[in-house]
């Protein structure tokens, strides 16, 4: 059977509806896109209307779409923000700093995304840097103690720690393994 015999198919149609077709109806077209694109991963309302946009769906027809699927449940940028700084943190080790910049990128807004990082224990923070340090540490032996504490210090500022919090972290595990830090810096000065 070739492709245009299927019952239901219009030649040059994909199976979500193409929004240039000029009998498409928008709505059904946005729920396709959604569909899809929520099937793949989460994604945010701000990330799903960019997609709807850039498809070409009227504003109103993925307005109506999007409201509806948030309130059924599908869109949850609170769910979505949670998930993300838990799994981001614990699988990269990402930093408050870190997970809120990726959830402002996401279109996540900036009181969900406060309430999201706000969750993360500060105390869980520390450790996962000192667990960071500790994996490193061993790879950087043999070096300077101020070109490891840079190299430590660096990993730690790309995953979006504080410069104070770093030095302090670095300066411990230097010392525990029995380096001399009285020459290393507290903090950048």
């Amino acid at each position: 059977m070739r492709r245009d015999e299927f019952p239901g198919r219009r030649e040059g149609r994909g199976p979500d509806g193409d929004p240039r077709e000029p009998d498409a109806d928008p709505e059904a077209v946005a729920r396709a896109i959604c569909l899809r694109l929520l099937t793949m991963a989460p994604k945010t309302r701000a990330q799903l209307a960019d997609a709807l946009s850039r498809r070409g769906v009227p504003e109103e027809a993925a307005r109506a779409v999007l409201e509806r699927f948030s309130e059924v449940g599908l869109i949850d940028d609170e769910a979505f923000a949670a998930a993300w700084v838990s799994s981001r943190h614990h699988g990269r080790g990402l930093a408050r700093r870190a997970l809120a910049q990726e959830l402002r990128h996401r279109g996540v807004d900036e009181e969900t995304v406060q309430d999201a990082v706000e969750q993360l224990d500060p105390e869980q923070e520390v450790e996962t840097a000192r667990i960071l340090v500790a994996r490193r540490l061993a790879a950087t032996h043999g070096a300077d103690p101020r070109a490891r504490t840079r190299r430590l210090v660096g990993m730690l500022a790309r995953k979006g720690y504080s410069p104070g919090l770093a030095f302090r972290v670095v300066r411990e595990a230097l010392e525990t393994e029995g380096c001399d830090v009285d020459d290393l810096p507290e903090e950048i000065g």
